[in-house]
């Protein structure tokens, strides 16, 4: 080249379009494959982009991911379960929660109570780990439980190994929490992760790794404390698949192998496989999953979702079964067992003695309830977040009700008022729609916006304050419904924190008056708690009787027209003067209309039901408690008193904020 602009070009063969592509040179591999480690981009295909190699880890993810395919079968297998929660909102008090949920009683394996540990400590501080995610974003929660978990005398060194090879993994310090759980048959471990890495940024795990990285990691660890499992481990797996009535691997496979025809063969080159095979398909013909046609067999076409369904039924039955033993009873006979569905259309009202309540999914914190019912049955409840029903006292007396997922007619409101205001809602917005409505009124329908955009993201609202509502407003209300309806999909109401045996002869009102004197009285079976029921009512109606509060008339009872006011009178009074002993100031009965002033202290709970301690300068009172007081201890209240409800507001003045 003479200068900068003289310049030559050299042009080689042009490439044929048509036929196979010529082999890339050995270089070109080595840096794909090197640039697939790194996280780097791989080959276009038509999946297209999905996202899932987005943050650190990405590269090892899908290496691992790739040795899974060719070499795990002697590896020791490893579960790992992952959530990510955000923390915006609710989300730091529902953290802790979590952590002493983590930590509670009965799950390390002397049974004792569970204690948080982290990389260098064997006794991490909780609230010290919540003050540190205070400001995170998000937090991870995992679940690691191996096969061979119950061969570790605790998880601790297995679980700090694991964390360093997800730190040489992600180029990061990791800041965590894990305790260790040996309550269940498959001893696992909690680890929670904070959402930073150790420059203070947000910690982004892609989702490959989340995927099939840690599990990898996880099963390395433990193949080097335990060694690979041997041939005679895996025959005795496979060979326990043939007989369950669960989805198992065995049926994953066939379920690949179907032919064009929709018939699936039994052969295979190894005699062991093919005999799996073969016990496997005549169990699922016993079932009715299967039938058999010449060579081979035609597969249920729900099968699949129908062996899902039974695991999951064996696994309520097994959960129902671990209740009544360690109550030292047995378990109904099946005539008598019963999951509660609140998604049918006939789902009715459940009355029953809470046996027990339990976690049905430990990192997603869905709850059940066991209920041994009035209808003489027993019920396995799916009461979704743990968050969502408060704590119930076992042999509690239980109504649960279906959670009806339907529009408010506060949606209608909204829409009715936007739609007259150029798509505009607001509180001012609403009072000059309609002059009749109160401020009150238009502030829940706030709150009810409020808690679709925390939930949906899709609502929006203006500097100003008020609110853009859009033509699709009531189907986002209707998805907001659907949300709700899972993660509290039942209404548990206590109907008295007493047990049955207690309520005979207990000197208050009780469910058992309430029973007695009901127009429509619970419906009741012969066996189980229907039948301690009808034998308790017939003890408290000769109680009653005896106590000159009801009546027997040629076979029929009459009750006092007031029985369940005298009977709370009754405890409240008595109540009452222990605690004035104790509190040295003077009891003062509350009256409906009477303006209830002072501050309140703590709830004291009475067979009658639960009542607030309200404290003046020298007296205390004693009110039916409610639930927006929770947070109120050592607040001024004021409020009316009224029957059967009191509208309480912060403050001493008038026109204090509402909190009813």
């Amino acid at each position: 080249m003479a200068d900068d602009d003289d310049f030559r070009p050299l042009l080689g063969r042009q490439r044929a379009r048509g036929g196979p592509p010529k082999p890339r040179p050995a270089l070109h591999a080595i840096m794909a494959a090197a640039n697939l480690a790194r996280g780097g981009a791989g080959p276009r295909g038509k999946r297209g982009f999905t996202g899932s190699r987005i943050g650190r880890g990405s590269g090892m993810g899908q290496v691992l991911a790739s040795r899974d395919r060719f070499a795990a079968f002697r590896v020791r297998r490893v579960i790992v379960k992952a959530r990510i929660v955000r923390l915006k909102g609710k989300g730091l008090a529902a953290a802790k929660a979590h952590l002493r949920y983590v930590e509670r009683d009965g799950t390390d394996r002397s049974g004792e109570r569970g204690q948080l540990y982290g990389a260098e400590t064997d006794q991490a501080d909780r609230r010290a780990f919540v003050e540190r995610s205070e400001g995170d974003r998000h937090q991870f929660r995992f679940i690691v439980s191996p096969e061979d978990g119950a061969d570790y005398e605790d998880l601790k060194s297995f679980t700090r190994r694991l964390m360093t090879r997800m730190e040489e993994d992600l180029h990061t310090r990791l800041d965590w929490v894990a305790a260790d759980h040996f309550d269940t048959g498959h001893p696992h471990v909690h680890v929670v992760l904070r959402g930073r890495d150790d420059s203070g940024r947000d910690l982004v795990i892609a989702r490959d790794y989340i995927r099939h990285g840690m599990r990898e990691r996880a099963a390395e660890i433990v193949d080097l404390d335990l060694g690979p499992r041997s041939d005679e481990t895996i025959r005795r797996g496979l060979l326990a698949e043939v007989e369950q009535e669960r989805l198992t691997s065995i049926d994953r496979g066939l379920l690949r192998d179907v032919g064009g025809d929709g018939i699936v063969r039994p052969e295979r080159g190894d005699p062991f496989q093919q005999t799996l095979r073969i016990g496997r398909l005549r169990q699922l013909e016993r079932l009715g999953l299967a039938q058999s046609e010449g060579e081979g067999w035609r597969l249920a076409p729900d099968l699949a979702e129908t062996l899902k369904g039974m695991g999951e039924r064996g696994d309520v039955i097994r959960t129902m079964q671990r209740a009544y033993a360690a109550r030292g009873q047995a378990l109904p006979d099946a005539r008598l067992r019963m999951q509660f569905d609140p998604a049918r259309d006939d789902a009715t009202p459940l009355v029953g003695r809470m046996v027990a309540r339990g976690l049905a999914d430990e990192l997603e914190d869905r709850h059940y309830l066991v209920v041994d019912g009035t209808d003489g049955r027993s019920h396995f409840v799916g009461i979704g977040k743990g968050e969502a029903v408060g704590a119930i006292p076992v042999d509690a007396i239980v109504e649960i009700s279906p959670r009806p997922a339907q529009l408010r007619s506060a949606d209608h409101t909204i829409v009715s008022v936007a739609a007259a205001n150029g798509g505009r809602y607001s509180v001012d917005i609403h009072l000059e729609h309609d002059a009749g409505a109160s401020q009150r009124f238009a502030e829940t329908h706030v709150h009810r916006l409020e808690a679709m955009r925390r939930a949906l993201g899709t609502i929006e609202r203006e500097p100003d304050g008020s609110w853009v509502i859009g033509s699709d407003h009531l189907d986002k209300a209707a998805a907001y419904e659907a949300i709700r309806a899972r993660d509290q999909p039942v209404v548990v109401e206590t109907l008295s924190a007493v047990p049955l045996e207690r309520l005979v002869h207990a000197d208050a009102a009780t469910w058992l008056d309430r029973e007695l004197t009901a127009h429509d009285p619970t419906p009741r079976g012969e066996a189980g708690f229907g039948g301690e029921l009808g034998q308790a009512l017939a003890r408290r109606r000769q109680w009653l009787i005896n106590e000159g509060l009801a009546a027997d008339h040629a076979g029929t009872t009459a009750y006092a027209p007031d029985l369940t006011a005298q009977l709370r009178r009754r405890e409240l009074l008595r109540v009452a003067g222990h605690l004035s002993g104790e509190l040295g100031l003077r009891f003062t009965e509350s009256l409906p209309g009477e303006r209830i002033e002072g501050t309140y202290r703590r709830p004291v709970d009475l067979v009658s039901g639960r009542f607030a301690l309200i404290e003046k300068s020298r007296e205390f009172t004693l009110v039916p408690w409610r639930p927006v007081l929770e947070r109120q201890v050592g607040n001024s209240v004021a409020g009316i008193m009224r029957e059967g409800a009191i509208h309480w507001s912060i403050g001493r003045g008038r026109s204090g904020p509402s909190i009813s």
